[in-house]
């Protein structure tokens, strides 16, 4: 089995194996791990076209894991099982002309199941591997779904506590429920009175903190990441670009061969990232265009090579993508020019809240929506097929019309769905009806089963009568301080 050399971004003198760079989270300078070499693809089209996603997910990550065959077959298995509602687990479909890239068919109705479900397997097995004894403590930032799914994935899991921070005021009512009333011994949520990016900046403070690290030991814990900022988080969604791919040429969208866009709507960048991975090991995707809600700092980034958060943040309709730092665009950056420049746009980054660089990266354009053109989008897709999208996802059918508009290529585009519209009711049924703006998001549930003609999913019956099990609030210049007390007091 092949095995991936990871290096850091701020130093390639930094190096660590898979299962080394999952448990660390990031690296020690602060920087992330990206692979030393982004592998090739070596199983042949034909073969991959007979695979189901369990059988291509082990297909695409034995090329990025230190694993034994019998230990990645084993966390794939326990992933992608009965906790998704379809055999397909994210099955391509088509409404009018755009394909629809459905990832939220897991148990916290969004993509980062997806990665999640079966990040606790690698990191469980990772730890074996490296005869690791300590216990892990997973510390999350969430602008609304990796909160959820971490905490789903972790909950209960021997060996390991998790701690989650979400903007306390920035998420949906589904999404804040799905996360307070979380159940797990070993569970921690915490609402921040402050943004999505101020809970991120903390967790990457405490990761390089020493004498917190030092603490930490002292009492038997490891801190480990959830987020994407963790390579373990990130390669699992190299697979479904891959699986997008597989079904266009099953439907007879494209021949293999062929080239297939995608627009993808993101906020940390991940998503979008796991795709441009997945271009560099041979899939034939042509162009991938980037979608912003108004917190558009990764649109004037391509549009300018200016990267500039000092801005006003926005509280959108489309909260997981509320984010002004982008984390992962870092590994791009290094891809591109190296990790000395990269450091440097990162120092400046820290020291100013701005950067520039030459963008080079051809394959990626840049478009936004805002909160009116995001309803449009809604009303559009729904007037003209009867299917209804959320918020992030009608960012980017907003994003991809005005690139075909724009830029004139017809090339078949696989538009990323990243959650269900279920976890934004309110605003998907105000989009729809302007009489709904007043309405309760779970009373609306019922409409939006009516109108939609998909049940409502099991994951979120009955959510409003579940037990509040989390109610602590803190500031952000507490986070730290919250983290001590629930682990060293």
């Amino acid at each position: 089995m092949a095995v991936t050399t990871y290096i850091g971004t701020r130093n390639k003198e930094l190096t660590a194996s898979a299962s080394e760079a999952i448990l660390r989270g990031i690296c020690p300078d602060g920087g992330l791990y990206i692979p030393k070499e982004i592998p090739k693809m070596d199983v042949q089209p034909e073969v991959l076209m007979q695979m189901d996603y369990r059988e291509l997910a082990f297909a695409v990550l034995r090329l990025y894991l230190d694993f034994t065959e019998e230990e990645l077959r084993d966390c794939i298995n326990r992933a992608y099982d009965e906790k998704f509602d379809t055999e397909a687990i994210a099955p391509l479909v088509k409404k009018g002309d755009a394909l629809f890239l459905e990832l939220f068919h897991g148990r916290t109705l969004a993509f980062k199941d997806m990665a999640l479900s079966i990040l606790p397997y690698l990191m469980k097995t990772a730890a074996k591997r490296q005869g690791q004894k300590e216990e892990i403590v997973i510390l999350t930032a969430t602008s609304g779904d990796t909160g959820k799914a971490a905490l789903e994935g972790f909950a209960n899991v021997d060996g390991v506590k998790i701690m989650v921070f979400f903007p306390e005021d920035g998420v949906s009512p589904v999404q804040k429920l799905q996360m307070t009333t979380q159940e797990g011994e070993n569970t921690c949520v915490v609402g921040i009175k402050g943004n999505f990016d101020d809970a991120q900046s903390a967790v990457k403070r405490m990761f390089t903190d020493e004498k917190l690290q030092e603490a930490l030991a002292a009492k038997g814990y490891r801190f480990s990441s959830a987020n994407s900022i963790n390579i373990g988080r990130l390669v699992p969604q190299i697979v479904y670009y891959y699986w997008a791919y597989i079904q266009a040429v099953q439907a007879g969208e494209i021949a293999w061969g062929d080239k297939l866009n995608a627009t993808v709507p993101t906020g940390n960048f991940g998503d979008l990232l796991a795709g441009w991975y997945a271009a560099r090991m041979g899939l034939p995707i042509g162009h991938f265009v980037c979608a912003s809600n108004d917190n558009k700092v990764l649109y004037d980034f391509f549009r300018t090579g200016t990267y500039d958060k000092n801005r006003p943040f926005y509280v959108t309709v489309s909260p997981s993508m509320d984010i002004l730092i982008s984390s992962n665009l870092e590994r791009l950056l290094c891809h591109m020019g190296g990790q000395d420049k990269t450091k440097a746009e990162m120092a400046a980054l820290q020291a100013n809240g701005v950067y520039q660089t030459d963008i080079t990266q051809t394959d990626i354009s840049a478009e936004y929506a805002t909160q009116e053109e995001t309803f449009a989008a809604i009303r559009e897709v729904y007037a003209k097929t009867g299917y209804v999208i959320d918020p992030h996802t009608a960012v980017a059918y907003a994003a991809y019309r005005k690139y075909r508009q724009e830029s004139g290529d017809q090339t078949p585009m696989v538009i990323v769905s990243t959650a269900s519209p279920y976890k934004f009711t309110k605003d998907v049924m105000t989009a729809l009806d302007a009489r709904y703006a007043n309405g309760d998001a779970f009373a609306l549930m019922q409409e939006l089963e009516n109108v939609s003609k998909i049940s409502i999913p099991a994951p979120i019956r009955g959510l409003k009568d579940r037990p509040i099990r989390h109610t602590r609030v803190c500031e952000k210049e507490n986070i730290q301080d919250t983290v001590k007390e629930w682990l060293l007091s």
